[in-house]
């Protein structure tokens, strides 16, 4: 999936997670991502993208619009999500690395 940052916004009952992504972009947009994730008894995990939101101007704006967004997929949920802001990875540095 290479190297992003994933904040959690809920657990589902069967121990599922919905989870969140936000990026910086060079050109000085934010753009979010949900995921679905699930984790084995081995550790290993399965992503799902539920869905990837247009860029917005700002980091908040990006959050919300996706906060919106998982609030509508799990409306019966929307209650026990975490709401922004998130966690944001602000992209590759000069190298193409993530800069630690």
């Amino acid at each position: 999936m290479g190297r992003t940052n994933l904040d959690p916004i809920m657990t589902f009952p069967d121990g599922s997670h919905l989870l969140i992504s936000t990026a910086y972009s060079k050109e000085g947009s934010f753009s979010c991502a949900l995921y679905m994730a699930t984790i084995a008894a081995d550790d290993q995990g399965s992503f799902r993208v539920l869905s990837n939101h247009a860029t917005a101007s700002t980091c908040l704006v990006a959050q919300e619009d996706a906060y919106s967004y998982a609030r509508r997929l799990y409306p019966s949920s929307a209650e026990s999500m975490k709401k922004p802001p998130y966690l944001i990875w602000p992209g590759p540095g000069p190298t193409g690395n993530a800069d630690v």
